[in-house]
């Protein structure tokens, strides 16, 4: 154990000595580490959560633990565990446990933990550990970071570009990183080597789906889980229902779709947006519209006969909304009119419609502009709301129709604007 600790100890202090681009976020990790309860860093494989919690740690006397470690996992012995660590670090103050989900009842482990006192800092790949054993074993002990792969703003800090400036050479290299961005997506690993985005995340979808997925879950039927993944990356922004997808892929019960559906979701691979009302048992009737989190998957694994940039846009939106702090089925909703004109986003706050939220790659042509103003207009009149927003590629001007003002907005500025 001493060996597989001191091994560790390497790799965290080579990941230390990395330069890294310190991701933006809302919080103040000085605050955090001062607060006694338990630091939880949630989010996708790979998009950069140890990293950030490594750069948090970074100066201070911190032991670490990766449980992405088949050594450790196979030779667990909790009480030897704890008595190398206080040899390999002595009077550590912090404790940091990454991907401590692959841990067999870590849960449990976890509240001792903080029972004795330990302050902790945690990773992990897998949203269930916030909506069940979190919850449920460490109720009101924890605060939460969800991190997400980089933002539009983010790679072009990392790329040194200021698409604000006045600077020709500066705005013509922002637009191609942004088209860049928009079909490849914001994984750190990948944003310095497109060359490797589709195999790099076609083997982290593959690896997500088998680890994160299959094995947790003892999944056996692996063909019916991976078909329904490739499905689900294909229909991308469609309203989709279990019944439907279950006919369409011969899957074996509504059940078990959506059990499976649950699945892909947990870490933080697919989301599934609800369409809004105000009675909960039509909401929950009506098919949900899917996302993924990364539109580099969507280039890497999604069965496309033609490049869709109107919903690769869409996706983008949809998680910088995430990155705001909208949550779906709470603050984030999709809407259908009685005469099924669709608005691509209803955000809320509280009981109250807060805005109303249609995307538009491109609004050239006059007859999309009526389409998606005629669509906007109706939405509003039916939920009452006069805030609104068309969100596009690069154009920018307002539209004024019927008594409504509707901004129209470059996807770059509305992600740099606090909603």
């Amino acid at each position: 154990m001493n060996t597989i600790i001191q091994n560790q100890r390497k790799e965290r202090d080579e990941l230390l000595a990395r330069p890294y681009l310190v991701r933006k976020s809302n919080t103040d990790t000085a605050v955090l580490l001062a607060n006694p309860m338990i630091k939880l860093i949630t989010g996708p494989r790979r998009v950069g959560k140890s990293t950030y919690a490594l750069l948090m740690l970074q100066g201070k006397n911190f032991a670490y633990l990766n449980f992405d470690d088949n050594l450790l996992l196979s030779d667990w012995d909790e009480e030897l565990v704890m008595r190398t660590l206080d040899e390999v670090y002595p009077d550590y103050e912090y404790l940091l446990l990454d991907e401590v989900q692959n841990l067999k009842d870590w849960d449990v482990w976890v509240s001792k933990l903080y029972r004795r006192g330990k302050n902790l800092v945690i990773t992990g790949s897998n949203a269930k550990m916030l909506s069940s054993e979190m919850a449920t074993v460490l109720t009101g002990r924890y605060l939460q970071v969800e991190m997400l792969p980089f933002s539009l703003a983010e790679t072009m800090e990392w790329k040194g570009v200021n698409s604000n400036a006045n600077n020709d050479a500066q705005q013509a290299e922002a637009i191609v990183i942004a088209d860049d961005y928009l079909r490849n997506g914001g994984y750190p690993e990948t944003i310095d080597m497109r060359s490797i985005t589709r195999s790099y995340l076609s083997t982290l979808f593959d690896s997500i789906i088998w680890k994160d997925v299959a094995k947790r879950h003892n999944i056996r039927n692996i063909s019916d889980l991976n078909n329904l993944a490739i499905y689900l990356l294909s229909n991308f922004c469609n309203p989709l229902s279990a019944n439907d997808i279950t006919k369409e892929l011969s899957m074996t019960s509504v059940t078990t779709t959506r059990k499976f559906m649950n699945y892909l979701h947990e870490p933080y691979l697919f989301y599934y947006l609800p369409r809004f009302n105000n009675k909960l048992k039509l909401m929950k009737k009506a098919a949900t519209k899917v996302y993924v989190i990364d539109n580099g998957f969507v280039t890497s694994k999604a069965f496309n006969i033609s490049e869709n940039l109107g919903r690769l846009l869409e996706n983008e939106v949809f998680v910088e909304l995430l990155r705001k702090g909208f949550q779906v089925e709470t603050s984030l909703f999709y809407y259908r009119s009685r005469n099924d004109r669709e608005v691509d986003f209803v955000t809320r706050n509280g009981a109250h419609i807060n805005q109303l939220i249609q995307v538009c790659y491109d609004m050239t042509s006059p007859k999309t502009e009526k389409r998606e103003v005629t669509s906007l207009i109706e939405c509003a009149e039916e939920l009452k709301c006069n805030n609104l927003i068309i969100i596009t590629n690069n154009d920018e001007r307002e539209i004024n129709k019927d008594g409504y003002n509707i901004k129209v907005v470059p996807f770059a500025k509305f992600a740099n604007e606090n909603t």
